[in-house]
């Protein structure tokens, strides 16, 4: 197994951007295999690109299903595309990060094996850009998702929620008031996809009975099952950190390769 951190310049941040990477071992099946499948994997707000590698077995698990793994550093974006900030963190993880791994390392460039994840900010980050880009990942793996948006139609100016204030949201997500109509929230970007007909993203959605977000999260399964989108949803005890995440990367993995 090799595990690397690597920068290069990217085009959506007007700077040069780091990842790390974990690829597994070729193993025997080398000789005529088939390109490597893909996962990046999102960390959560106050978080960092090293967060899985080091609170969880994900490296372990690139070399048991044979998945490269890339861990980008999303900062506290929400990996949204930012107007305010000139950023544009959802189509950097979504499109040119997912370019540029393909082609450095020849992974598979197909939609059915190629996914995307993550935890509490990184959970709401894997369920939009998988819809923001459908025609890029096939499905979504969201634990314990940061679904924000929910709430902020309520915020004031000056106030703050317990993780950020009303102005952070604001250069974040846009206007509060209108974010619930606009492409920030993934029930209008479901909508959109439905009603082009285009192909929907698979989502595992998990999140734990003590979280403070799980009635976020309840709401979001709810939608799911409502318009139909193809989804696992559970839920147990549990509460906003490692020990619940854990308990879900290696089903949440398995499900979306279908194993």
């Amino acid at each position: 197994m090799a595990i690397g951190s690597f920068e290069f310049f990217s085009d959506c941040l007007r700077r040069n951007a780091s990842f790390r990477i974990v690829l597994p071992n070729e193993g025997d099946a080398a000789q005529g295999a088939a390109p490597m499948k893909l996962l990046v994997l999102l960390h959560g707000y106050c978080g960092c690109s090293g967060d899985w590698l080091w609170n969880s077995a994900a490296a372990e698990l690139a070399q048991r299903y044979h998945l490269c793994i890339v861990l980008p550093s999303g900062e506290n974006s929400f990996y949204l595309d930012g107007k305010a900030t000139g950023r544009q963190y959802g189509t950097y993880v979504g499109q040119e990060l997912i370019r540029y791994v393909r082609k450095t390392f020849g992974l598979s460039d197909k939609r059915e094996d190629t996914f995307i994840g993550g935890l509490s900010m990184g959970g709401f980050g894997a369920i939009h850009t998988a819809l923001q880009f459908p025609d890029t990942f096939g499905g979504a793996m969201a634990l314990s998702s940061a679904l924000i948006v929910y709430g902020l139609g309520s915020m004031k100016p000056g106030e703050d929620n317990g993780v950020a204030n009303y102005e952070y949201y604001e250069l974040m997500f846009g206007d509060p008031d209108t974010a619930m109509d606009r492409d920030v929230n993934p029930e209008k970007l479901i909508l959109d996809i439905k009603s082009r007909e285009a192909a929907m993203p698979r989502f595992y959605v998990a999140c734990g009975e003590q979280d403070f977000l799980l009635e976020r999260n309840r709401r979001f399964a709810a939608f799911l099952k409502e318009q139909k989108v193809e989804h696992s949803y559970t839920e147990g005890p549990g509460n906003h950190d490692f020990g619940y995440w854990n308990k879900h990367l290696e089903p949440g993995i398995r499900w979306l390769l279908g194993v």
